[in-house]
């Protein structure tokens, strides 16, 4: 590897760590705000313990769809980007990904955005 990101590295490692304890924290916060918040309008699934994504299973009224036309209807009815599971092998198929890359707010929005849409679930065929 190349010796000046190895130097890089131990600099890092070896350094304060309140920036990283900070990252931490910005992003619990957005997972719980987006886990506990789907899981008040119905929504439920597992927190993760340690990434910046959440992985949610497709809600059974829409779970026929698949993860692309799902993450499609997520787009066009509630204004909602997620990451398909197919697009990461076929074990990802049955779920959507979430990236915490937003703030609280705008997760809030998101959460408001698929609440409308999960409330009024269309006629779906299969895939």
């Amino acid at each position: 590897m190349f010796q000046a990101i190895q130097v890089a590295a131990i600099a890092a490692l070896n350094g304060p760590q309140r920036v990283v304890d900070e990252a931490v924290e910005i992003y619990r916060k957005r997972r719980d705000c987006l886990v506990d918040g789907f899981a008040r309008i119905g929504w439920e699934f597992e927190k993760p313990k340690g990434t910046m994504f959440v992985w949610a299973p497709i809600p059974e009224p829409f779970r026929v769809m698949g993860s692309v036309e799902f993450s499609k209807l997520l787009l066009t009815k509630a204004k909602v980007a997620v990451s398909p599971g197919i697009g990461f092998g076929e074990h990802g198929e049955g779920f959507v990904r979430f990236a915490l890359v937003e703030n609280e707010h705008r997760i809030r929005q998101a959460i408001r955005g698929v609440k409308g849409m999960l409330q009024s679930p269309p006629k779906v065929k299969a895939k």
